[in-house]
């Protein structure tokens, strides 16, 4: 008789924070067995008075389960580092039996840290520099460093900070740089072992959706030619070409320069590093202080490993409230020719490729290289994942591939990972049934091909039955910024639900990454996948695509679904896409550089895009480049157009029951069941991997109400406006509330959440905020004091300075009072210097408080200037500025308010557009759209004989006809194209339409609110 129960043991779960929410099927007859481990434990008792260490713990679970295969069996890991020395790994001898997994935990209160690394000690000065060194083991190698739990970045520099900015020649094999007399100085004198230790960045290199890099070789002095390392320079600037593509690999132009050196030396700056074979040397911030710090390098690749055979699987083991950190992954050494989400070509130029290139290149089409996991499993069923943290890793975080059947990965939080979040399944698998494939699989896709030698592959090779729900995934690709939250590439029955993914480099979820590349509607079955039965539903999105551009928050290729036919041979539209990708219940905004939303692109077909939510997220809110088709488009909230086809039309494509809303919608614009839906359900928005509250979205001020987005909330997390706690907030879901407001209040007004700062003073500036200029001053975040926002501006040297231009009538400055510090002098306008004393009279340390104020300033523009006068140090959080008056805010082409329609992002220009990008069209009848409030609206676009005439509407008002052609024939970037006043004060909508000309550009707006 099998009967079930929860898979948690009351206090054991409560002190993981996970919630009570896992179903496991378990025997009544079933016996019992519990076993503890600890960073220090040995021998083999393994019990909470004498633990055993994990391998301890590891040969009892063996033990245990030999004599009495059906035993129900825990390991409770005590609290600490458990330092590994090599990959921990599960093979089908650690499995339970159905029903009764074998249960790897954390311990009642404890946060058992699975470690790859060595924590770095011996350190000394390197003579009277700021830079210190230590010895490490010899050898040692790693792409990564973690400085008191954070990433520190390689030594390293911009081209434009070195000064390198005269010609470079490319070829074949490299650079000629004999026209940069920096750079050829800089060269000459490095040693050969010194140059052949660089790396060179390229961001947008292959595509704007790409970050490649690659090594130098060797520098020539003689003809000053740098020589890149091979086969990266060749994989990265001479791809094969494809024929029937519907989807470009683009090669880099030869002369394309870096962005960044990487990795020498002889650039350390302060927060950097560098590691030689058997040293590591670091530069501490000035605040840092060397003996305290704790310093972890990365030894292992592989944290935890989990690999059966399809004829044997690991099987019924789950893992719970752990954390898997510092480990590394070294490939990218040998070079990062970046494709698409981090897959990459490493085999040559033609990998993948198939028949379709000429030379033909390996088979199965589009197997590229895809990132290391630094966890990993392939070959398992009734697997569980649930409640862990994924954070600090150099690779992928989690992996699940080969065979996997029946897995759940519940709960758990991905965070500060260089690569992907969650990659699940192979790029070498999109028809494992075929004969050929089956060695390319065990090859690529196991981390063992000799241990699965004997497998016989086929269907029971396909990834399926996999859920991912409630997890929380936010800040990776911190490396490899082409990564995506979640890759998913061959599978079936797979589900993604009701996941909160934010602040990310690139696309949110990705599924079926170029394998649609030489896919369309001309040429429907180039390529085939395995692909059927997959539901991505009810996530949320925001702040995506904050790095890279062409990408969305769901991006699609290539076949999703498993033909069904009628009698007749032909495919019955119904069954088949019930079979094939749902897309459903999501939410998503704040997509930075998106094209489209939702984004069906080369070769996707059989889509259900149903019930979706898409605002202030890019100039689409469905649509793709040469997609097959056979969509159906019902029932979204979009305030973009939806099928947007603009390299070549699908076919089957069908729109019914969307509901078009603003590009800033309110309470009332998209239903709070809708909203309610999307992202973490009610077992765990309250649980520690949720996060804190960050508010990332307020819909315009202007009435009784406000629709607030972002994560993290609770139904008892407090709001305020302008300092007083709000009552009657209405709790949405973790990632929505809806507020209700005082007549004038404004966003700044608004704050969500408990931080340690109290409430937000009305405007209040943090000390991070652009506008404010500084000299001698260095930023420090991550303080536990109560500073806003949690971070300070400090200096140590006398004369350093903060300089704000403001407009208001009033400014307060908010600093810090402690011992350590002294006096500061204030000016206004260049008047006479007021001194503030900061050092507290009882002794105590206050941070964020107002150390200086001054009312009574004329309406206008004003510029104040704090400079440091004594004492060891001068602490400032900020300004707030009183009685602002009308303010103009400058939002770059880029900003995810604005909406287009047939306009393309352009990066990396350097004619003075505002942070080196615009948007453009060459398509007459091409639109850019801004919902804002205020009062006036200026246009800020490009005045070139290649371009002709604007036109402009306001609230759908009579359009303005605006021309952009100079009258002098020069190129003016960056300018004022149109403006208007006088607007009532309240929300507006602009739209620019491109009437004429070879181009249109859009370089972004400035609002003017009263």
């Amino acid at each position: 008789m099998i009967r079930l129960r929860l898979l948690f043991a009351g206090i054991a779960a409560t002190a993981a924070g996970l919630a009570p929410a896992l179903l496991i099927p378990q025997a009544t007859a079933a016996t019992a067995a519990t076993f503890s481990a600890s960073p220090a434990g040995a021998g083999s008792s393994c019990t909470q008075a004498a633990p055993c260490s994990l391998a301890g713990a590891q040969a009892a679970v063996r033990a245990k389960l030999a004599a009495d295969p059906g035993a129900d069996v825990q390991v409770l890991l005590a609290d600490g580092t458990y330092r590994l020395s090599s990959t921990w790994k599960f093979t089908a001898a650690d499995s339970g039996s159905t029903g009764h997994p074998v249960v790897w935990r954390a311990a009642p209160g404890a946060v058992p840290v699975i470690s790859g690394a060595t924590r770095v000690t011996g350190w000394v000065q390197e003579g009277t520099s700021g830079v210190w060194s230590a010895p490490v083991p010899a050898g040692s190698q790693t792409r990564q460093l973690y400085v008191d739990g954070r990433k520190v970045p390689v030594a390293g520099a911009s081209l434009s900070d070195l000064g390198w900015n005269a010609g470079w020649t490319g070829s074949s094999s490299g650079y000629t740089i004999s026209g940069d007399a920096n750079a050829k100085a800089w060269f000459g004198a490095r040693t050969a072992a010194e140059v052949a230790r660089v790396e060179f960045d390229y961001p947008g290199g292959n595509g704007p959706w790409t970050e490649s890099r690659c090594p130098v070789a060797g520098y020539a002095a003689s003809t000053a030619t740098l020589t890149m390392a091979q086969p990266c320079w060749t994989n990265v600037t001479n791809r094969a070409a494809f024929s029937q593509g519907s989807g470009g690999l683009p090669s880099m132009s030869v002369n394309t320069k870096p962005a960044r050196v990487d990795n020498t030396r002889a650039l350390l700056s302060p927060g950097e590093w560098f590691l030689d074979a058997n040293r590591l040397y670091y530069q501490p911030e000035s605040w840092q202080q060397m003996q305290n710090l704790d310093v972890e390098l990365p030894r292992l690749e592989s944290l935890l490993q989990g690999a059966g055979t399809l004829a044997n699987p690991l099987h019924d083991v789950t893992f719970v409230g752990l954390q898997f950190s510092y480990a590394t992954w070294n490939d990218p050494s040998r070079g990062f020719s970046d494709v698409q989400s981090n897959l990459r070509i490493t085999e040559g130029r033609n990998q993948g490729m198939c028949t379709f290139s000429n030379p033909a290149g390996s088979c199965p089409w589009g197997a590229l290289t895809q990132p290391l996991a630094n966890v990993a499993f392939t070959a398992t069923t009734n697997l569980t994942l649930a409640g862990n943290r994924f954070v600090n890793l150099g690779g992928a975080g989690l992996s699940v591939m080969y065979g996997a059947r029946n897995t759940l990965i519940q709960g758990n939080e991905f965070t500060d990972i260089s690569s992907t979040a969650l990659l699940l399944g192979c790029t070498y698998d999109p028809t494992p049934t075929n004969d050929g494939e089956a060695q390319g699989i065990k090859d690529h896709c196991t981390p063992d091909p000799a241990a699965v030698s004997g497998d016989s592959v086929g269907l029971n090779e396909i990834l399926t039955n996999t859920t991912v729900s409630d997890n929380v995934i936010h800040h990776i690709g911190t490396d490899y910024s082409s990564a995506c939250g979640i890759t998913l590439l061959f599978s079936r029955g797979t589900r993604i639900t009701n996941n909160v993914l934010y602040d990310l480099p690139y696309t949110a979820i990705t599924a079926g990454v170029i394998q649609g590349h030489v896919d369309q509607a001309s040429t429907p079955q180039n390529s085939t996948n395995i692909n059927e039965s997959n539901t991505i539903s009810n996530n949320l999105f925001h702040d995506y695509m904050s790095v890279r551009s062409d990408g969305g928050a769901i991006y699609v290729e290539g076949h999703q679904a498993g033909y069904v036919r009628r009698t007749d041979g032909t495919i019955d539209p119904v069954a088949t896409l019930a079979k094939g990708l749902q897309v459903k219940g999501n939410v998503a905004f704040n997509g930075r550089s998106t094209n489209f939303t939702y984004y069906d692109d080369a070769g996707a077909e059989w889509i259900n895009w149903e019930g979706n939510v898409a605002f202030s997220a890019g100039g689409s809110a469905q649509g793709g480049c040469s997609p097959t088709g056979h969509f159906w488009i019902r029932n979204n909230y979009f305030s973009a157009p939806i099928q947007s086809y603009p390299c070549a039309q699908p076919v089957d494509s069908n729109a019914s029951g969307n509901v078009s809303i603003p590009a800033t919608p309110g309470p009332t614009h998209v239903p709070a069941s809708v909203l309610a839906a999307a992202g973490l359900t009610s077992a765990y928005v309250a649980q520690p991997n949720a996060g804190a509250p960050q508010v990332r979205y307020i819909s315009p001020t202007n009435a009784t109400q406000v629709l607030v987005g972002g994560h993290g909330f609770t139904a008892t997390t407090p709001v305020y406006v302008k300092n007083v706690r709000v009552s009657g907030v209405q709790f949405v879901s973790g990632g929505f509330l809806v507020v209700p407001i005082p007549s004038g209040t404004t966003a700044a007004d608004i704050r969500v959440g408990d931080d340690g700062g109290g409430p937000v003073t009305p405007g209040r500036i943090d000390n991070t905020d652009s506008r404010i200029s500084y000299s001698g001053f260095t930023l420090q975040s991550g303080r536990t004091f109560g500073d806003l926002n949690g971070d300070v501006h400090f200096a140590t040297a006398n004369g350093s300075t903060a300089t704000l231009t403001f407009t208001g009538t009033g400014i307060t400055v908010y600093g810090e009072q402690n011992t350590d510090q002294g006096n500061l002098g204030i000016t206004i306008d260049g008047g006479t210097q007021q001194v503030v004393n900061t050092i507290p009279a009882d002794g105590a340390r206050h941070a964020n408080v107002a150390v200086f104020s001054r009312t009574g300033l004329s309406a206008g523009t004003h510029t104040i200037v704090v400079t440091k006068l004594s004492g060891s140090y001068a602490v400032l959080d900020g300004f707030a500025v009183a009685n602002t008056g009308p303010t103009t805010t400058r939002l770059d082409d880029t900003d995810s308010r604005i909406a287009y329609s047939g306009f393309t992002l352009q990066s990396g220009r350097t004619f003075g557009d505002l942070n080196g990008d615009i948007h453009y069209a060459t398509t007459n009848g091409s639109t850019a759209t801004l919902t804002f409030t205020g009062t006036g609206v200026t246009v800020y676009g490009e005045q070139h004989t290649d371009q002709g005439n604007l036109g402009i509407t306001i609230d759908g008002g009579t359009q303005q006809v605006v021309n952009t052609i100079p009258t002098d024939g020069v190129r003016h970037a960056n300018v004022a194209v149109f403006s208007r006043t006088g607007l009532s004060a309240g929300t507006h909508t602009i739209v620019v339409t491109k009437l004429s000309g070879m181009y249109a550009v859009l370089d972004g707006f400035a609002v003017t609110s009263s």
